[in-house]
């Protein structure tokens, strides 16, 4: 995977970049794989000297993080992000809003989907622990579905009971990257959906608590130190706003139709609907604005040259490609489409994995339902687009619920160790894909049995937007249902595997007069998923 592919921040203008700071260049260092001499000042380091840090961008090459921690090194990761879309009519059909992302995230790392309810706090005092702070809880929270890292309080996407979806990307530029722990992306991502029932009220939330607590601290789980600033693409029924941010500082861009997306760049250029007060002459006093050209934020924040920004090999730029592809036929089976492509970049594989994803129906109807899609599991080529509906007294999502470790505490302890956070359907999926991974019978029978499920699943939500009718028994249960159904696709796999192995274990029994207690403990490593087989001289 090409360098210029996946951090335009480093392919574009970077001989214009000019003096930073040595933290800076040492990150940009770190990104490209390259080093220099500590002790070397940002003095040297400008225009084609710069440039000299850096390996050929034609050369197709990993880029990674190597980081330390406590004077020992740490794995080398790639640092990806992920991609948000959304769809708004006329580039949609029916007079749907469309929502889409994928949460790219180390691979790894399990994503659970989970429900909060709505609930009062009569308590003003009352402080929200979040990921890592403590920050003042309001009087009254909605109800939330959430897409999110196990380990962590916020989440990288979601949806709530009024309609509003929130995804998140990482983003980098001139501005530096707090370390110190404060509100992490994930966390206002959650609490614009809790407290905001419009759009615009929710980034009214996410700038506010910005302000006021600051964005930082780790954003991976375990020895990994990873941490960025935030971009976030916020839909509802009638309207999406683009907020992009660098460390307190932020721009806002409103979309009332067409398309968009956001990837690992700031996309923010000229078109600002709304601003923090400084953030213009802020940008002027750092040198990054003259204050005379028209001011492109962008341009401004991160060493983008703007003007090629449509134009460049990026997953921003193929993302919106797809997008315009499709623009004016647009439905919610389209953007899993583009969720899916893996050419594009878009549906990532390798040291950082597409984890799960979400689509949402967002119909300009009120009187129609916002149907959200989740898949809970990694890889959405193979993976289930499994609907939910807000409704009173929803049934909890266990089998997508992850295990929790609320006596260890293993975030603020900041534990080395990583705990099995596999819930029920993540484990079930895991274990099928390596049953069919080198069988390709078995695979296109697996994933023709998950696309059935699928499509059934989308002729039903399609029926209830048309018809206008909810079956209120049968919603309050649908997410949980389908989730079960997926889990008997994955387990009738793995009971033909199992019952190859036993045929094939008594086989072995009969020829090599193998003891019963050997057939036994082979027949337990075989459910684990170990090697059972006895050789011929056990």
């Amino acid at each position: 995977m090409k360098l210029a592919k996946d951090f335009p921040i480093l392919e574009l203008e970077l001989g214009k970049a000019g003096a930073r700071s040595v933290s800076n260049v040492n990150k940009l260092s770190l990104l490209t794989g390259t080093a220099f001499p500590s002790a070397r000042g940002t003095s040297e380091i400008k225009g084609d000297s710069f440039r000299q840090l850096m390996p050929p961008l034609a050369t197709p090459l990993s880029v990674h993080l190597s980081l330390r921690v406590a004077g020992r090194p740490v794995k080398k990761m790639e640092p990806f992000s992920c991609d948000t879309f959304v769809a708004l009519p006329p580039a949609t059909v029916d007079n749907r809003i469309i929502f889409g992302k994928n949460s790219d995230r180390l691979c790894d790392e399990v994503q659970e989907v989970v429900y909060f309810p709505p609930a009062v706090h009569d308590n003003l005092g009352e402080r929200l622990k979040c990921t890592y702070i403590e920050i003042d809880q309001v009087s009254e929270t909605y109800a939330v579905v959430l897409s999110r890292p196990a380990w962590l309080w916020g989440a990288e996407m979601g949806a709530n009971e009024h309609g509003v979806c929130i995804g998140n990307e990482a983003v980098w530029g001139r501005e530096e990257v707090c370390d110190e722990e404060a509100l992490l992306g994930m966390d206002l991502v959650r609490l614009g959906l809790e407290r905001a029932d419009t759009a615009e009220k929710a980034l009214n939330v996410i700038v506010d608590l910005l302000e006021k607590y600051g964005q930082g601290g780790n954003c991976t789980e375990g020895r990994m130190i990873f941490s960025y600033h935030n971009s976030f693409l916020i839909a509802d029924r009638n309207e999406a706003w683009i907020l992009e941010t660098a460390g307190k500082y932020w721009a806002a861009e409103k979309v009332q139709e067409g398309v968009r997306n956001i990837s690992n760049q700031l996309s923010i250029t000229t078109k600002i609907d709304r601003e923090h007060p400084d953030m213009r002459n802020y940008a002027k006093r750092k040198g990054w604005w003259d204050g005379k050209k028209e001011f492109d934020f962008a341009a401004a924040y991160s060493y983008l040259d703007t003007a090629k920004m449509m134009t460049s090999s990026g997953r921003y730029c193929e993302g919106y490609k797809l997008l315009n592809k499709h623009k004016g036929n647009i439905t919610f089976e389209t953007m899993m489409e583009i969720l899916r492509d893996k050419p594009s970049g878009i549906n990532m594989e390798g040291e950082f994995l597409t984890t799960a994803s979400m689509v949402s129906i967002l119909p300009q109807d009120s009187s129609l339902p916002c149907i959200h899609f989740f898949t809970g599991t990694p890889d959405p080529e193979r993976s289930v687009f499994k609907p939910f509906i807000f409704m009173p007294h929803i049934s909890q999502l266990l089998d997508t619920s992850s295990p929790t470790f609320e006596l260890e505490d293993l975030v603020k302890k900041k534990s080395h160790f990583k705990p099995d956070r596999r819930h029920p359907l993540y484990q079930k999926h895991e274990q099928a894909l390596e049953v069919v991974n080198n069988n390709e019978e078995k695979a296109k029978i697996m994933l023709d049995n998950m696309r059935k499920l699928e499509k059934g699943l989308f002729r039903e939500m399609e029926s209830i937007l048309q018809n206008k009718h909810l079956d209120v028994e049968k919603i309050v249960n649908l997410f949980p249902q389908c989730t079960k159904d997926e889990i008997q696709i994955y387990q009738s796999n793995l009971s033909v595997k199992l019952s190859l192995y036993i045929l094939e274990m008594m086989t072995c029994m009969k020829r090599t007069q193998c003891h019963i207690d050997s057939f036994i403990k082979a027949f337990i490593e075989c459910v684990i998923g170990k090697p059972c087989l006895q050789s011929p001289e056990s």
